[in-house]
Parts: C-alpha cells; sequence; structure tokens
C-alpha cells in the first residue's frame, strides 16, 4: 500500500517574517504557487526567496508568452505526475484566452491540432529537458525558427525549474487547501475546494489516474 503521509511539515505562518507572510499572501491571492508549497520551502528562508525571485522573473515576467510558459509547466506536472502542480491553472493565461481544453492533449501535442506551430515547438522543447532526449540538428533549427536565442535561454531555465520543483514536490504528498485554505486561486477546474478535489481524483478519467501516453521516443 502506498504511504500517503506528509513529508515534509508545512512551516508555520506565525513563525515567518512580515516579508514572509506578504507573500505568502500573494500566493493564497493569486495562486501558481499556492501556499502549500511555499510554506514547506519556508523551513529554508534562503530557498523560500530563491524559488519566489526565480519564479516571479522566468514565469510571471520575462519576454517568453505566459501562456506558453503555462503550457510547458502542465506538460513537465503531466509527464512527472506531480499532482499538486498539475491541479493548477494560472489565472494570467486563463484571462489571455488559455482554455482547459488545451492541455487535453499535452502528452500527444505533436498530432494534435489544438496547438500551433509555435506552441508544439516549445513543448517539444519541454519535452526534450524533461524526458532526457537527444534530439538531432533539424530539433534546433525548428526551436531557432520560432524563437530567438533570449527566448530559448529563458524558456529553458523556466521548464527546468518547474521540472526541478515538481520532482520533489510529487514526493511531499502534500495537496491544496491545506495552508491559508479557504480560496480558489489558481485551481484547475473540479479542484476549486477539499471536497471537489476528492470528487475530482476519484473520477476514472482523472489525469493522474493512469500512464500518460507521450510522443517521447528517446529516454
Amino acid at each position: 500500500m502506498t504511504d500517503l503521509s506528509q513529508r515534509i511539515p508545512y512551516f508555520p505562518l506565525a513563525q515567518m517574517d512580515e516579508r514572509m507572510i506578504e507573500e505568502m499572501k500573494r500566493c493564497a491571492r493569486e495562486g501558481t504557487p499556492r501556499p502549500e508549497s511555499s510554506s514547506v520551502r519556508a523551513h529554508s528562508k534562503d530557498a523560500f526567496w530563491a524559488f519566489a525571485d526565480s519564479w516571479a522573473m522566468l514565469y510571471r515576467g520575462g519576454v517568453v508568452d505566459h501562456a506558453l510558459k503555462e503550457l510547458c509547466r502542465v506538460y513537465v506536472s503531466r509527464s512527472l505526475k506531480c499532482e499538486y502542480c498539475g491541479n493548477q491553472r494560472s489565472a494570467v493565461a486563463q484571462r489571455a484566452g488559455l482554455t482547459e481544453a488545451k492541455f487535453e492533449d499535452l502528452m500527444n501535442f505533436e498530432k494534435s491540432e489544438r496547438y500551433d506551430v509555435r506552441q508544439k515547438a516549445a513543448l517539444a522543447y519541454a519535452e526534450a529537458i524533461t524526458w532526457r532526449l537527444n534530439p538531432d540538428d533539424s530539433f534546433w533549427d525548428r526551436l531557432h525558427a520560432h524563437f530567438s536565442a533570449e527566448e530559448l535561454v529563458e524558456l529553458a531555465c523556466f521548464i527546468s525549474l518547474t521540472m526541478g520543483q515538481q520532482s520533489w514536490i510529487r514526493l511531499l504528498n502534500i495537496d491544496h487547501h491545506q495552508v491559508m485554505a479557504g480560496t480558489d486561486a489558481a485551481m484547475a477546474p473540479g479542484f476549486e475546494d477539499a471536497e471537489s478535489l476528492v470528487e475530482s481524483k476519484g473520477r476514472t478519467d482523472y489525469w493522474a489516474s493512469s500512464a500518460a501516453p507521450s510522443d517521447a521516443t528517446a529516454i
């Protein structure tokens, strides 16, 4: 039987300094990340701010379209089966027109008609990094046709950051609506509160319930 006990406890809000509490409030208000993962990182103040500052620059800021980065973030979640991260959505990306339907074909993005050529190129980049592929020159020709060197560096650093964090977070057995509960900021549809989260995870078509197909062929 799988042990679902939490591996690292949440750091108490009462022991955080004022600046950290303000960031926690932002997490509760805006999400992605939400308060639970930030609360675990708060055990190390340096780690807390290293991630928060990097995330602000690479995910919420930068030159690459935010919605494109959100597609890559969820692709990583589904590849690694980080349920905590995979059940979040960016409100900014949603306001920019990124619909839930865009996430349905992520693991078979090359064959899907949901994505344009630039989105497919970015997802191929995320795939190569996540699955440790060894692409040929045509792969790089494809990327350079759609992205500048600045964009490729930013996108790779963002994908690497989220991949590293999600690889760790999936081990922690944390979940939503446990720290600063009562908000649904940045939650995916069907995961807005604790009750609906449990119900959605129990569905037969829950995205993390079985191995997802992938276009990746050379790991």
